[in-house]
């Protein structure tokens, strides 16, 4: 009898990315996957068209810091939710369920306790975020992308892992993202990235910049979900609001990375030995999580930051510039790292902890 595996995870492509870097791995070895997510989240998306994995949505609600009339309601969402996952799990009898996080894991969590089925979350972040810091208390085992985020977590259920790559990431072909793009690779290529649902703050600084960018670097623009700009007609610039089967490719043509800080990201970016310039969400937009992350990345070494506070017309071209000069550095500190294989780590972990 095929052992089962049930992933969840969602709200934005960074709960989705290190699923799909291990999804591959349950499916050569056979296992029947299963994947808990959200109606109308990115997650549906990416997910329900992989062959082999079957696609359960439940009812979600989202945790808010702030004061919002639908914190009212959102708790019995989660309720809801949380019977939902539970009929799922009870029916389909996983052997283990991995949870990447967001909104839509936390009733997936609390239900697998509830069946008795081992849970194992991973966390991107080097502060867990408050999704996961609901879920951690029903979960067997929380592994870290960051060393430091052990001394945020249960001693007993902590594990330092590092951060999981997608193995696809890292077979992209230059020519052909230069193809893609429709650049000749007579200038370097600057790629911006500003997560699946864009980053507003960044493609402005970018498109008010354009004519001076543009005679250095060809530009990929991933812009986020509408947010390409029609109007904008300029020789080496090329809008896309998201990518998946092309971004292996575009990532290998990148000579320089303009981007938010989430984990999963930039750890893509050092994997791969990519200079960056890291623009993490303002603790006003967010907890500040990515303003950690990024810190930890400049301490290493690995990237230049500017923080959204800081950013001005001004600003924005001189890290740029420094970050581009800097090229040589940054690479060379990254090819100090010396991580290993986490997705094989993670892959064990899981499988040992399957019932």
């Amino acid at each position: 009898m095929k052992k089962k595996i049930l992933f969840t995870g969602g709200g934005s492509a960074g709960h989705v990315t290190v699923n799909l870097a291990l999804i591959p791995r349950f499916l050569k070895d056979d296992w029947d996957i299963h994947y808990i997510g959200s109606e109308n989240g990115i997650e549906r998306q990416l997910i329900e068209p992989l062959k082999g994995v079957t696609y359960h949505h439940v009812s979600t609600g989202k945790l808010r810091r702030y004061f919002d009339w639908n914190n009212f309601k959102d708790p019995f969402k989660v309720i809801k939710g949380v019977g939902e996952a539970f009929s799922i799990i009870k029916r389909e009898k996983p052997s283990v369920i991995f949870s990447k996080g967001g909104f839509v894991s936390v009733p997936v969590v609390i239900a697998g306790k509830m069946n008795s089925v081992p849970v194992i979350i991973h966390e991107s972040d080097l502060t867990p975020g408050l999704a996961n810091k609901v879920a951690i208390p029903f979960a067997s085992k929380v592994c870290t992308t960051f060393p430091e985020t052990v001394k945020h977590l249960p001693e007993n259920k902590a594990e330092y892992i590092g951060a999981v790559v997608r193995d696809e990431l890292k077979s992209g072909n230059r020519a052909k993202g230069l193809s893609f793009s429709g650049f000749t690779g007579s200038k370097p290529v600057m790629l911006i990235m500003g997560g699946s649902l864009g980053a507003k703050r960044i493609n402005e600084a970018v498109r008010n910049q354009l004519d001076e960018l543009l005679k250095t670097f060809d530009i990929l623009h991933l812009t986020g979900k509408g947010q390409v700009d029609s109007t904008i007609h300029m020789n080496g610039y090329k809008q896309f609001e998201y990518v998946t089967d092309e971004l292996p490719d575009l990532l290998a043509t990148a000579d320089l990375i303009i981007s938010r800080a989430g984990s999963n990201s930039i750890f893509e970016f050092l994997a791969l030995k990519k200079p960056m310039l890291l623009i993490p969400l303002s603790r006003a937009a967010s907890r500040g999580d990515q303003i950690l992350n990024a810190q930890s990345f400049e301490k290493s070494g690995y990237a230049n930051v500017l923080l959204e506070e800081d950013l001005t017309e001004e600003s924005f071209m001189k890290s740029v510039r420094e970050t581009y000069q800097n090229r040589e550095t940054y690479i060379h500190s990254m090819e100090q790292d010396n991580a290993g294989d986490q997705a094989n780590k993670i892959e064990a972990l899981i499988k040992n902890k399957a019932k």
